[in-house]
């Protein structure tokens, strides 16, 4: 299976502590993202407890995180309530991450010191590949979606725009795993991938930017679709 690496820096950096609330806002967002817990989905502190294995102490800790970032909402003396999608603020996400990744693949396309060569060699390995030998599983597709992407921008050499990017990134993945439940989708993303990176690897900054741009409007375009009908669908598709 291919994973994508990037290049660790000489001196280890000191690993921070990650507190049992981390654990539990962590789980959490990946329940989200993973459509076992989706807008409307009602629960209490209690219910999260037992089915996580802690206290309520760090369950309350997460949700008031998850509360801030817009996730869910507390009811008054009956539990916890995942709110409904905000398609306005996914539209303002994905203006910003076109600025970000255009950005990034113009930088890509010079002989920048800072590129990271490496990783766009990675990306080739996984996306510049025969038709054959595709892969055809949806959750793994939609992963490495999501790291090609990231992987332009960190290949960038600028880890503040890369900071951002993930940020992006994190709150906008529900709505774009919404986008591998169809297989077609798949066979696009293959192609378009694989003609971004062979205008990077030609070194044409305003033709892989525009394919860029063309990518991400595609799923932009998608995301005005989605219904709460999907979500539920793709909630019972990944239970199976």
């Amino acid at each position: 299976m291919h994973t994508l690496t990037t290049r660790r820096p000489a001196t280890a950096e000191a690993v921070p502590h990650r507190s049992r609330a981390d654990d539990v806002y962590a789980q959490l967002k990946r329940d989200v993202a993973e459509f076992k817990l989706v807008p409307g989905d009602r629960f209490t502190e209690n219910e999260l407890s037992e089915r996580l294995g802690v206290s309520r102490t760090p369950v309350r800790q997460a949700l008031f995180r998850l509360q801030q970032e817009g996730y869910v909402e507390v009811l008054f003396r009956s539990g916890w309530r995942v709110l409904p999608f905000d398609f306005e603020q996914f539209e303002q996400l994905y203006d910003l991450r076109m600025v970000l990744e255009t950005t990034a693949v113009h930088r890509l396309c010079t002989d920048g010191q800072r590129v990271d060569r490496a990783l766009l060699d990675q990306l080739a390995a996984i996306w510049l590949v025969p038709v054959a030998e595709r892969s055809a599983d949806m959750v793994q597709v939609s992963q490495w979606d999501e790291a090609f992407h990231c992987a332009l921008v960190a290949a960038a050499g600028n880890a503040e725009m890369a900071r951002v990017h993930k940020d992006v990134t994190e709150r906008i993945r529900i709505i774009r795993r919404l986008d591998f439940t169809k297989q077609a989708r798949i066979d696009a993303t293959y192609d378009e991938h694989s003609k971004i990176l062979k205008a990077i690897q030609r070194k044409r900054g305003e033709q892989a930017a525009m394919l860029l741009r063309a990518h991400i409007e595609t799923s932009q375009a998608e995301v005005r679709k989605i219904t709460l009908h999907q979500v539920h669908l793709a909630r019972v598709g990944a239970a199976r």
